[in-house]
């Protein structure tokens, strides 16, 4: 089963996201980011989700994390909860 790990941001608005994907581009720490702005309780820890399987995410956050590059600052991604800043840190086919 494929499985893997991911830091995410959360916000409640497009033009934020993107925003701060440009900072983090630009040189800022993404765990700082997402300490900053996330309001996902995970912010806390930097945006980290821990390891997980295809599935156990929303069907938006399955579709990055188990196709997107590694190691790379991928959306905005839209789900039910807001927009989403993605990156997958690690992936096991």
């Amino acid at each position: 089963m494929a499985r893997a790990s991911a830091r995410h941001i959360l916000v409640k608005d497009k033009a934020q996201c993107e925003n701060l994907k440009k900072e983090i581009e630009g040189g800022r720490d993404f765990a700082a980011v997402a300490r900053e702005h996330s309001t996902c309780p995970s912010g806390k820890q930097g945006g980290d989700l821990g390891e997980f399987g295809r599935g156990q995410m929303v069907p938006e956050f399955d579709q990055v994390v188990f196709s997107g590059d590694l190691n790379t600052v991928h959306g905005p991604v839209q789900t039910q909860f807001g927009y989403h800043l993605l990156e997958v840190t690690s992936r096991k086919d």
